[in-house]
C-alpha cells in the first residue's frame, strides 16, 4: 500500500521524492481511513457512489448508533484494515463538529487515529 503524505494543513506533500509517501505501514492505512471518512458521498466525479454518507446519516438529527455504524462500516471497508479495536466519537449536531478516536488493527500493525472531522 502506498499513500501520499499529507501536510499538517491537509495538503499533499511534494518535493522529497520517495519520502513523500507512506508505504506498507499502519500510518498509510490511517491516512487512507482519514481521507475516506472526509470524502462525501457523491463528491468524487469519477465514482459518485463512493464516499461517506455525511448528509444521509451523520449530520443533523440522526442517532449516535446510525452515524457510528456508518463510520465503522466505512473504516472496515478501507484497504488494509483487519478490524477495529477501539472506537469513540462525539458529535455536536448544531456545530457539525465530529471528533473520532480509534485504534485499528491493520495488516501492518496497529494504527491510531484521533481527528476532528468538521462537516
Amino acid at each position: 500500500m502506498r499513500y501520499r503524505k499529507l501536510s499538517s494543513d491537509g495538503d499533499y506533500v511534494f518535493g522529497a521524492g520517495k519520502n513523500d509517501f507512506l508505504v506498507n505501514s499502519p500510518e498509510a492505512v490511517a491516512q487512507a481511513i482519514l481521507t475516506r471518512l472526509k470524502l462525501w458521498l457523491g463528491e468524487w466525479f469519477a465514482d459518485t457512489t463512493d464516499g461517506t454518507g455525511w448528509s444521509q446519516s451523520i449530520i443533523g438529527k440522526h442517532s449516535k448508533n446510525l452515524y457510528e455504524l456508518t463510520l465503522r462500516q466505512r473504516v472496515l471497508e478501507t484497504q488494509g484494515v483487519v478490524n477495529i479495536i477501539g472506537f469513540q466519537s462525539s458529535l455536536n449536531p448544531d456545530t457539525r463538529h465530529l471528533t473520532v478516536s480509534m485504534t485499528v488493527n491493520t495488516i501492518y500493525g496497529e494504527a491510531y487515529l484521533n481527528r476532528d472531522l468538521t462537516a
